[in-house]
């Protein structure tokens, strides 16, 4: 019985400390994937042109 309170209580005072572990390295992929992906999205819209000017253009809708 003694064993099992034991084991429940070190549960209990060691829950912030599992949160961090858990937590701490998620956030790191997180940000690390954000950034990322960004510079990603980035490059694309370099490379690959999105049209608006073309479509603006009233001369080009007339013909």
């Amino acid at each position: 019985m003694i064993r099992v309170l034991t084991v429940v209580a070190c549960v209990v005072f060691l829950q912030g400390c599992i949160h961090k572990i858990v937590t701490v390295p998620v956030k790191v992929a997180y940000k690390t994937t954000k950034g990322v992906v960004k510079g990603t999205a980035a490059v694309v819209g370099a490379v690959i042109p999105d049209g608006e000017d073309e479509d603006s253009d009233p001369e080009k809708k007339k013909d």
